[in-house]
């Protein structure tokens, strides 16, 4: 007898196909589940979306710009819809000519797409346009109505629809253009990377999860102050900041200031003061809305406001509250030296001594080198030395030491290059 394969029996109830068993595989892997976790860029994203302002996610293909827009979503309870910005006719965010029954008398109105209509009838939503950098000049002027007056033919979005965009470098990204200046300056521009950590933990299961930034109702006036006075008086002292077009073409397709992206920063302060953002995210926000220059001098202007008044410092050296990060309590003690200098007597001189004692006990040594130093050479002949410099005197000369030994070394590594 010839060996013989026995006919295959076709599947049934008691036997999956193998694309239903294919198909289970496929549930189990996309399960998974969400923990709260600390991401400034996810952060800075929600506070952007709260704060009702067109964000423009700028990134590397495959790094997650889409799967972040889907937890957004999903943690805010919106519906998402999804429009490829590259694939459309500017037709399609303008809205077709549709003749109606007396044009003379009516008009010719412009008919909306599909979704537009979907998002009107639904109230609330958030409007993903991906793939803005590859969209054609003629689609960008197009989609400037939308972004700016939130109109797509005959339609506007209601309040509860929120923009966000994405983008590749034009480096990376297929026919890619540069944006307009006029519909860059409408965004945020947040600069997106992937997180090892997060990716490695999202793979394995667990993804962060995106929350609202929780508003105090009771900071709200103090936050719109806060924010006045941090724009206005940067503003005031740096004029020739309220508008720079940049020269470089590509950097116009980026964040820079003007009088409507300033406005933009107002708001993104008065949010991020009410909600008690962390400092990363602020200052994605800030620089992705003005660019890096401007926004790095406003996050320092904004740092000496908060810094402590330095006469109150002076009137209680002993039980002063300095700052506890380093660059900010280096710049209150700059600050009550230069207070010294402004009104020199013996007892603020003392005072000063005092405070960076209390400085040494509080915090770390290596801000003190600069303002002691600076603060001896304002010593009257007939003032006399203070035991307190005793305490620092060892302080700053180990720190002198320890910059003299690194620049001895960078030398010494350079020759032997």
């Amino acid at each position: 007898m010839s060996a013989h394969t026995p006919f295959a029996m076709p599947d049934s109830p008691a036997h999956p196909s193998q694309l239903d068993t294919a198909a289970d595989l496929l549930a189990l892997l996309t399960e998974s589940s969400t923990e709260p976790r600390a991401d400034f860029r996810l952060e800075a994203l929600t506070l952007a979306v709260a704060a009702d302002l067109p964000v423009l996610l700028w990134g590397e293909p495959g790094i997650g710009k889409t799967a972040a827009l889907d937890q957004l979503a999903t943690a805010l309870e919106l519906p998402l819809t999804t429009v490829i910005a590259s694939v459309h006719e500017p037709s399609d965010f303008s809205g077709l000519p549709v003749v109606g029954d007396d044009p003379a008398e009516q008009g010719v109105p412009m008919a909306p797409p599909d979704w537009a209509v979907r998002l009107v009838r639904a109230g609330r939503g958030l409007l993903f346009l991906d793939e803005l950098s590859t969209a054609p000049p003629a689609v960008q002027a197009a989609l400037l109505r939308l972004v700016l007056e939130r109109r797509i033919g005959a339609l506007r979005l209601p309040p509860g629809v929120r923009i966000v965009a994405a983008a590749n470098p034009r480096s990376s990204a297929a026919d890619g253009w540069e944006l307009s200046p006029p519909l860059a300056n409408r965004f945020v521009h947040l600069q997106w990377a992937h997180d090892h950590d997060v990716v490695v933990r999202g793979l394995g299961g667990t993804w962060p999860r995106a929350t609202l930034p929780r508003l105090d109702a009771g900071r709200l006036p103090d936050a719109v102050d806060f924010a006045r006075r941090a724009v206005c008086g940067f503003l005031t002292a740096r004029p020739g900041l309220v508008h720079r077009l940049p020269s470089g073409e590509s950097r116009r397709g980026g964040a820079w200031p003007s009088p409507r992206s300033w406005e933009m920063t107002l708001r993104l302060i008065a949010f991020a003061t009410a909600a008690g953002s962390t400092r990363d995210a602020l200052s994605l926000l800030v620089r992705g809305t003005v660019g890096d220059g401007p926004g790095l001098e406003l996050l320092a202007s904004v740092d000496r406001m908060d810094l402590p008044d330095p006469e109150a410092l002076l009137a209680d050296p002993a039980g002063a509250e300095l700052p506890g990060r380093g660059d900010r309590r280096q710049a209150a003690l700059d600050g009550v030296v230069e207070a010294v200098r402004a009104r020199p007597d013996r007892a603020r001189w003392d005072a000063a001594w005092a405070l960076l004692v209390r400085a040494l006990e509080t915090g770390a040594p290596d801000v003190l080198v600069v303002p002691a130093t600076t603060l001896a050479s304002l010593r009257r002949d007939d003032w006399e030395v203070p035991a307190a410099i005793e305490r620092l005197a060892g302080v700053v000369s180990l720190s002198r030491r320890a910059d003299e030994a690194a620049r001895r070394a960078a030398v010494a590594t350079g020759s032997r290059r």
